[in-house]
């Protein structure tokens, strides 16, 4: 796949999935409306505020290293012709996941919803048969010892205090 048409596939998949996922799934429950008081407090809102601002710029970081890096897109039927293990890969296996979930998170807290809280761990269920039925399995049949290196050293959830550095096989 030639970078432009990686390019070009990422950001129709960016609006097809996590835009969907985290953006409208959210607004569709909520219709951006505080839902209770529980822990609707200025701190939250400003904690859930910079937790959604992260898992944004976490996704577009991730999404713009699979096209430009990795020369495909996150979608399964355009994968990356590269392992991709550069930026936040080498801190967490899944950035994008986590930055989905963060975003979902965040508004959680925003808008004092334990709805958002249920859609974010069901999400996050969704993501992990995902990953660990046909994501990972897929990417050992493709890239081999290559990324059992990563799997052995990067963590699939919950990132790493400091970056692997592993020597990626890739134009990283």
């Amino acid at each position: 796949m030639r970078r432009g048409a990686a390019i070009f596939g990422t950001i129709i998949f960016f609006f097809l999935a996590p835009f969907v996922v985290a953006g409208v799934m959210p607004w569709w429950l909520l219709g951006w409306r505080v839902q209770g008081l529980g822990f609707a407090s200025p701190v939250a809102k400003i904690v859930g505020g910079l937790l959604a601002a992260a898992g944004t710029l976490i996704l577009i970081d991730s999404f713009a290293r699979f096209a430009i890096k990795g020369l495909g897109t996150p979608a399964p039927i355009f994968p990356t012709k590269h392992l991709v293990v550069g930026g936040l890969y080498r801190y967490v296996r899944n950035p994008m996941y986590v930055g989905v979930l963060s975003a979902i998170f965040g508004q959680a807290l925003i808008f004092a919803s334990l709805d958002l809280v249920l859609y974010g761990l069901i999400v996050w269920l969704a993501f992990h048969l995902f990953v660990t039925l046909y994501e990972e399995p897929t990417l050992r049949g493709t890239f081999g010892d290559e990324y059992e290196e990563f799997c052995k050293h990067v963590p699939r959830w919950i990132p790493r205090i400091t970056p692997w550095r592993g020597a990626p096989a890739s134009p990283e």
